[in-house]
């Protein structure tokens, strides 16, 4: 695979304006790349190489139109994008109509130059922490294909951190852009509640819950994370949540928070040596907000309040006539907190005193590290286990507090596998936790190529993708 692949898309556009590669070059290598890795890892449903080979050609005939120009980024298949059709991963969506338009965010990228190539995998109807469905089927981590890229962003995360791709966009409403970015060892970001339009998401934004969720970046560099924030950012007249705030840029010290135990779910021994590793780093000093104990129990009380009904109604109102066992696992688990009209109140009363909680801890610091999840990449089906699924309160703790976290890789499990860390700012500070995440990008190296020796030939054969992939 040739080298270029494994740049940043801030170095890729660089090369394209410096005429050292033209765009179509670009899009071809990046083709050639999902066509060569995809069978593995299935991270990819649907390719759109002729219309990214139009733009590219497009591209190479135009003066560069903005600081992504002729560079390819994917999108998941929650996310419209102009004449393809977003499923969701949900049977009911099997035959969903084309888009006419693209979401706000995929239409920022196009106007900064970028062109989107594919659509990534993902769980059905986004519910699941690990992506695999009954349309598309199971997405492998490029680290090792017996484990799970995470979800609900987990095709996104692979195809990048496979070099297919250089960034995309994922969402998430309970760690499901930081959780696949660790799992597979890329930089990504849940931005602030209410910082990116959600228009042209599916499903759409609203409801009681529309708080807890955002659309992220992905990408493999941290640089091309705060990039993308700063090209992303700002009202588009749609999405009413979205408040018009300059996007920020760092400057300063930050004094910095770190815990690995929230309470709740223990990370293993490698998990938290790669967060107190980290937090020496930094240091920074041991404190933690007491909020956070609550984060698994709250975040299923909002989801479940009604016992998952909605959402069994929303899926059969889809046409869904099936669903995936991980959605169904996800709906049994919401059973136990379902209440009434009072119990809800009570919930809200919680989530109030949650959030006061957690922004008050930012009075004396400006940054928390803390784990994405309590163990490197899991076991394909093994996600919705007890033991596993509490671990994911980790990433829920910031969406019941509306803050923004930050997620790069740091280490590596005996097994070979991504370890990253959580980097968590003040509310409308995504500059703060993306500065955070690239120092200990450069002190730990961020992300590395799966295989032995980095995305060259030994690449292929040292992560064993062209095994087989189910």
């Amino acid at each position: 695979m040739d080298s270029v692949l494994t740049l940043s898309a801030i170095a890729q556009a660089r090369m394209i304006r410096e005429r050292k590669i033209s765009s179509l070059e670009l899009i071809d290598l990046h083709l050639r790349r999902i066509d060569e890795v995809n069978p593995a890892l299935n991270a990819v449903v649907q390719m759109l190489a002729e219309s990214a080979r139009t733009a590219a050609r497009r591209a190479d005939q135009s003066e560069p139109r903005g600081p992504l120009h002729g560079v390819p980024f994917t999108i998941k298949d929650s996310i419209e994008s102009e004449g393809t059709r977003c499923t969701a991963g949900t049977v009911g969506r099997r035959s969903a109509p084309v888009s006419t338009e693209d979401a706000t965010l995929v239409a920022r990228l196009r106007a900064a130059g970028a062109i989107p190539i594919a659509r990534t995998n993902l769980p059905d109807l986004l519910f699941a922490f690990e992506s695999d469905n009954l349309l598309f089927g199971r997405t492998n981590n490029p680290y090792d294909l017996s484990r799970t890229p995470g979800g609900s962003s987990g095709g996104e995360a692979a195809v990048i951190a496979a070099c297919g791709s250089p960034m995309g966009l994922g969402s998430d409403c309970a760690g499901s852009v930081r959780l696949p970015a660790a799992f597979c060892g890329i930089a990504g970001i849940k931005p602030t509640s209410g910082r990116l339009p959600r228009t042209g998401h599916f499903p759409p934004s609203g409801g009681w819950i529309e708080t807890l969720w955002q659309i992220g970046p992905m990408a493999r560099y941290v640089e091309d994370v705060s990039l993308m924030m700063e090209l992303l950012a700002g009202p588009d007249q749609r999405d009413h949540s979205v408040v018009d705030l300059p996007y920020q840029s760092f400057e300063g010290d930050v004094r910095i928070a770190w815990f690995d135990d929230n309470g709740t779910a223990t990370p293993d021994a490698e998990v938290s040596a790669v967060v107190r590793a980290a937090a020496e780093a930094l240091k920074a000093k041991y404190a933690r907000p007491a909020c956070v104990a609550k984060a698994y129990d709250l975040e299923m009380k909002l989801i479940g309040a009604d016992g998952g009904g909605s959402l069994r109604g929303y899926v059969a109102a889809l046409g869904s006539d099936r669903m995936h066992p991980l959605l169904t696992g996800w709906l049994d688990k919401l059973e136990e907190y379902r209440t009434d009209l009072v119990g809800l109140q009570g919930y809200w009363g919680v989530w109030d005193a949650y959030r006061a909680e957690a922004t008050a801890f930012f009075r004396d610091f400006d940054a928390i590290v803390c784990p994405v999840y309590t163990h490197a990449a899991l076991p394909h089906g093994t996600s919705v286990e007890d033991a596993n699924f509490r671990g994911f309160s980790h990433t829920m703790a910031w969406n019941l507090a509306a803050l923004p976290g930050a997620v790069v890789r740091c280490g590596t499990s005996r097994d070979g596998l991504p370890i990253a860390v959580q980097v968590v700012a003040k509310a409308w500070r995504e500059d703060v936790a993306l500065a955070v995440a690239t120092r200990l990008e450069k002190e730990f190296g961020g992300w590395s190529a799966p295989g032995l020796a980095g995305c060259a030939g030994d690449f292929v054969a040292g992560s064993g993708l062209h095994a087989t992939a189910r």
